[in-house]
């Protein structure tokens, strides 16, 4: 029972990482003093989203593919490959912009979510080739993670918008000639 609780979990982790970054959003609007803005409730949406979704699960990502890339190969339907390794640094990077976006500026979250929706409209447009051209509909290809792949950024960029509208996207200054 619990080992197949675990495997759910880290075979969808894209998804608990989503449901997590909402768990913790929710608790953290919970636990400030009425009445709570829109503002501060998009803010604690997206930092919570930033933080797990794009921090802890490229993180996770990076320790998949760099440490266990058999694994991760497999999971996907592919053949191992020295490619992993760049896909596994590559996620350390965008982990590290979703931990910086957590409480960064505007313009760090934008990064963030441009960033990472470059990335996974990218990986699910080769997901939907691997599954009509190779018939590879392994979980790791045409599973949750080709959902959140394409779920995740659209989330990203409506929490940009929203913030935005709320304020949180306050345009930069422009530098003043000398």
């Amino acid at each position: 029972m619990i080992e197949s609780l675990i495997f759910l979990v880290l075979s969808n982790f894209t998804l608990v990482m989503l449901l997590l970054g909402l768990l913790f959003s929710l608790v953290a609007i919970a636990m400030q003093p009425a009445p709570r803005s829109a503002a501060m409730v998009v803010d604690a949406l997206a930092a919570w989203f930033f933080l797990f979704s794009i921090g802890v699960s490229y993180l996770y990502n990076f320790v998949i593919h760099v440490f266990f890339g058999e694994m991760a190969a497999k999971f996907i339907g592919w053949a191992d490959s020295p490619f992993q390794l760049e896909v596994g640094f590559a996620s350390l990077g965008f982990a590290a912009l979703g931990f910086i976006a957590f409480r960064g500026a505007f313009a760090y979250r934008v990064a963030a979510v441009v960033a990472v929706t470059c990335f996974l409209w990218g990986a699910a447009g080769g997901h939907v080739y691997q599954m009509v051209a190779h018939d590879n509909y392994a979980p790791g290809n045409a599973g949750v993670v080709f959902f959140t792949d394409i779920g995740v950024p659209l989330i990203g960029l409506v929490l940009l918008w929203l913030l935005y509208r709320t304020g949180h996207g306050a345009r930069v200054p422009q530098a003043r000639p000398a």
